[in-house]
């Protein structure tokens, strides 16, 4: 006769299996846990960075070379703390993520701690309060990938890979309030170690994160709604001009920003060796360049925005915000590139709009931000999703992602190695430069 299914031995097996506290419910409630503190913390720390954005263009406007002094002087300050509190903090954090990602129990001391992230919040702020050219997307990612850890520590529960992956991925998701890229940016991006069967919590703790930022923040649309479309003509003139002219400019970005780090002449390593000296130099060409043009000031959000509003900016907007952001990111300051680089990409788009001056402007735009992008991070999946997220261009997927497909095999001929996997080595060894993104 057969056992039954609900004899003792079963019915023990099931209690340990799914009581709360059992290792399955343990995992969970880490995961959902740490994807609503996530969320609320990204939308404060969205906040504080407007706040400060907008007291330093309000310092600007009353005196207007008041940057020449105070933004080299904060470059050095925040530098100086950054390496002397919590050296893993500088940069954009998204490097140190997938570094922790490779050893978990490790890195959750030395690349994503609480003391790390504390200082790369505080420190990205004022970053943005001296006017550097950063955004707080990648720092969103450390931040959140240490709330996932602690929050998996907590409830005694093992840290895997998974952790981080899901943490920095609903980062990205609250960050711009798209949980689709955040997904994408899981997969693509920070899934060096993915674990297959961790996809559902992780997607999970996404889409609570951004629940959480839509529930609070409202449903906004990051770069507001864009409903221009291309016809397949157009499409296929744009996109493979877009794509390369991008692709080319953001591969340059990612090289130059690896090699800052590598190149052996003695004047870089004299540079490097004098951190403090070097970020001050950086700052005067941030302070220069915002005090010279008035445009290139931190996250680029505004610019960008009105460009693809319809609003016209200087052709050398694109290159200064280059100069700006890679001056930014080398000099060692908490703050990530990704909203920066999507305001470089709109000074690439408005060039573009000259190129192709009878085509739908605002559609022309969003093919230079989606090329710029993809050459520099080289995720063109996350690229697309991104674009499409923030500015509710359904209607634009298939021309965004020719060309983000073809701005990657450009950017390849520039820099074959990604800018992301790059910086994310010299945290695998434990030793945290100066220079990152």
């Amino acid at each position: 006769m057969p056992r039954s299914s609900f004899s003792p031995p079963h019915l023990r097996a099931l209690l340990r299996r799914h009581v709360p506290e059992a290792l399955v419910w343990r995992r969970r409630i880490a995961f959902l846990g740490g994807a609503v503190l996530t969320g609320l913390v990204a939308l404060l720390f969205a906040r504080l960075a407007d706040e400060a954005s907008e007291m330093f263009l309000a310092l600007t406007g009353r005196w207007p070379l008041a940057p020449l002094l105070i933004t080299p002087l904060g470059f050095a300050a925040i530098v100086w703390l950054t390496r002397k509190l919590a050296p893993a903090a500088s940069g954009s954090g998204i490097p140190q993520v997938m570094a922790a990602s490779r050893d978990p129990d490790d890195g959750l001391s030395r690349l994503v701690s609480a003391r790390i992230a504390i200082v790369k919040f505080i420190m990205t702020v004022a970053a943005l309060l001296f006017g550097a050219s950063v955004g707080r997307e990648g720092p969103t990612v450390q931040i959140s990938a240490s709330i996932m850890g602690y929050a998996h520590r907590l409830m005694a529960v093992p840290l895997r890979a998974s952790v981080y992956i899901a943490g920095g991925a609903a980062g990205v998701a609250a960050a711009f309030n798209t949980p689709l890229a955040g997904v994408a940016f899981a997969i693509e991006e920070l899934a060096a170690a993915y674990e297959q069967r961790m996809a559902l919590l992780v997607m999970a703790a996404v889409l609570i994160a951004g629940m959480v930022s839509l529930g609070l923040a409202g449903d906004y649309v990051y770069f507001g709604v864009m409903g221009q479309t291309l016809n397949v003509h157009q499409a296929l003139s744009a996109a493979p001009v877009a794509g390369v002219i991008g692709g080319l400019t953001g591969g340059s970005f990612s090289r130059l920003m690896l090699s800052a780090g590598r190149v052996p002449t003695a004047p870089m390593r004299w540079l490097r060796s004098h951190s403090v000296l070097f970020a001050t130099g950086c700052g005067f060409v941030v302070a220069f360049l915002g005090v010279a043009t008035g445009l290139t000031w931190g996250t680029g959000y505004q610019t960008a925005h009105a460009v693809i509003a319809g609003s016209d900016v200087p052709m050398w907007f694109g290159a200064a915000k280059f100069i700006a952001t890679l001056a930014t990111a080398i000099s060692g300051i908490p703050g990530g590139i990704f909203a920066p680089s999507l305001s470089v990409g709109a000074g690439i788009g408005d060039v573009l709009r000259s190129i192709f001056p009878t085509y739908p402007s605002g559609a022309v735009i969003l093919l230079g931000m989606v090329a710029y992008f993809t050459g520099v991070v080289r995720a063109p999946l996350t690229a697309v999703i991104i674009i499409s997220e923030t500015t509710a261009s359904r209607g634009l997927m298939m021309p965004l992602l020719a060309t983000a497909l073809i701005a990657d095999f450009a950017a390849q001929l520039v820099s074959k190695e990604r800018l992301y996997h790059g910086l994310s080595q010299r945290f695998e060894t434990g030793v945290e430069r100066k220079i990152d993104g």
